[in-house]
């Protein structure tokens, strides 16, 4: 036994220094492609496109993928580009970016901000912005891919990767898995994504060892009385009133019924009746986003959200016919759950490329990504899903000591430090994946 154990210590030592000699050539190589995927940005930014519209930006991600001598498939489940590299007998690594905007009009005076508008689901003309770092995650991915191709005498195995739709509204990984990702192509050793992350300086990441994003089920509850002349309430059920009690009562779900070491979030943000105030109106309208990293928290929640709403509508003297009622969408964005021997040897070959020192242990978010939904297959991928540094060091300074914070996911202002997060991004994901590929 202690034999067997020195010949795994000795074949690690081999295999670090191996990978240690590799360093060098993924600095120069993706130094070289970051120049490629800063361009590509700059275009993509520039054509941003909605959720379930983004059919030019796959047509220009199938084209990177082609170039680069993939096999690939294109409206895979909607518009979902999948690309399949072999490159000998070896693991199967999954790359996934995202490629849906927003609808924000963009206000960071870039010199190649976005000034275009489309129309939205609803016919409504809206301006359209990449406010939330997808065009970073596209053009790290291509110029990752590029970096790859480029270094393949120095791996073996099969590359997995996907341009996913509709991340922003928890469709697109959904939809592939449906269409047969896993069955139709090789089943992947291992899941990686990025996202880009405006409080952490460029140059670093942020790695979560377990839950990293959280899970997201909306609810929608319709509260019914009886309405009336505002002027004669003691003749009607408001369920105005009603509404009120439960958005109030809901709040001790969180504060009084979960553990205060779990982490939960009940929101209410949408609440809408009545049309005059003269009126009480029969029906009240709440819709919730709850967020959970345990299916015991969440259960736990729903559960207290009917209990909550039902007693305050027979409280007031709602019948039983009348009653509300509680709908929880049926589509959801599980947690992001990342496996932590995966994230132990990313911390691994990201400190070969960009030191330990630039490898933060940050907190769990409770802000969703259907990344997820690729580890909740019956294939079990083990999935690591790292936050991209993106904000430029000396504007985070100079912010910190103004008691200020850069401009977050999802805001008009947002403005990476484009070079430095791009070649970081690149240099580091392929230092995962070569690393990986070394390891079987």
């Amino acid at each position: 036994m202690k034999y067997k154990t020195v010949l795994i210590l000795f074949a690690m030592a081999i295999q670090i220094s191996s990978f240690s000699q590799i360093v060098n050539k993924i600095h120069t190589e993706s130094k070289q492609q970051s120049a490629y995927a800063l361009e590509l940005c700059k275009y993509l930014h520039q054509n941003p496109e909605l959720s379930l519209q983004e059919t030019e930006t796959a047509k220009r991600m199938a084209r990177e993928l082609k170039d680069l001598g993939f096999e690939v498939t294109e409206n895979f489940g909607g518009n979902n580009v999948v690309g399949i590299y072999k490159n000998g007998e070896g693991p199967v690594i999954m790359l996934r970016t995202d490629m849906d905007a927003l609808p924000i009009e963009e206000k960071t005076g870039l010199d190649f901000a976005s000034t275009k508008k489309v129309k939205d689901e609803d016919g409504n003309e809206v301006a359209v912005m990449h406010a939330c770092g997808h065009d970073i995650h596209m053009s790290v991915w291509v110029g990752t891919l590029r970096t790859l191709v480029a270094l393949r005498e120095e791996w073996k195995g099969t590359l997995l990767v996907i341009a996913q739709q509709a991340e922003e509204i928890s469709g697109g990984a959904g939809l592939a898995i449906e269409e047969g990702l896993f069955t139709k192509f090789p089943k992947p050793d291992y899941a990686l994504a990025y996202h880009i992350n405006p409080e952490l300086e460029a140059g670093k990441i942020g790695l979560v060892s377990g839950p990293v994003f959280a899970g997201v089920k909306t609810a929608e509850i319709t509260v019914y009385g009886e309405g009336g002349h505002g002027a004669y309430p003691e003749k009607c059920i408001d369920p105005i009133v009603i509404a009120s009690r439960i958005v109030l009562d809901l709040q001790t779900i969180v504060s009084r019924e979960i553990s205060p070491l779990e982490p939960v979030v009940v929101t209410v943000g949408s609440i809408h009746g009545g049309t005059r105030p003269n009126i009480i109106p029969d029906e009240v309208k709440l819709e919730l986003t709850l967020r959970y990293y345990s299916d015991e928290a969440i259960n736990k929640v729903i559960e207290g959200i009917k209990r909550i709403s039902i007693s305050a509508a027979s409280m007031a003297g709602v019948p039983d016919n009348k009653l509300p009622k509680i709908y929880i969408h049926e589509v959801e964005t599980p947690p992001v759950l990342n496996n932590h021997k995966l994230s132990e040897n990313i911390v691994k070959y990201a400190g070969e490329v960009i030191g330990n020192e630039s490898i933060l242990h940050v907190t769990p978010a409770m802000v969703g990504e259907d990344f997820g939904k690729y580890s909740k297959t019956d294939e079990k991928i083990p999935i690591c899903l790292i936050w991209l540094g993106s904000s430029n060091a000396d504007l985070l300074k100079e912010l910190q000591n103004k008691g200020e914070k850069p401009a977050p996911l999802h805001s008009p202002f947002l403005n990476p430090d484009y070079p430095k997060t791009i070649e970081t991004g690149i240099s580091v994901m392929t230092a995962n994946v070569i690393g990986l590929m070394m390891r079987k």
